[in-house]
């Protein structure tokens, strides 16, 4: 058995939970708030047995978009000008995902 964590965006977060379900597959959701880009996060936890981690995976990889997001972030122009605010571009979304071997399983 395997314990699948992974981290993807609020957006995507409905789409991979519903699809999981659909195959059967019984998800535990935390979701979180901040960063700099004040985006959130959902962190999905599943256990899968051996044989059905490659289509956890796949339905997870399907399901979570990378996006394109600007921030903008206070950028040091000199002592005697202060502080500017520089935009940035930066990729967010995916999925940031691990897989854990599982050595006791209990269901109480």
């Amino acid at each position: 058995m395997k314990l699948i964590i992974a981290i993807i965006q609020d957006e995507d977060a409905g789409e991979v939970i519903s699809h999981l379900n659909e195959e059967k597959f019984q998800v535990t959701r935390l979701s979180t708030k901040g960063g700099f880009l004040r985006a959130g996060n959902t962190t999905i936890m599943t256990g899968v047995e051996d044989a059905r981690v490659d289509e956890a995976l796949k339905i997870i990889e399907e399901n979570s978009k990378a996006r394109t997001q600007y921030a903008t972030l206070p950028s040091s122009v000199g002592a005697m000008h202060g502080f500017i605010l520089a935009p940035i571009e930066v990729k967010v979304g995916g999925a940031t995902v691990f897989v854990l071997d599982v050595e006791q399983f209990h269901k109480f």
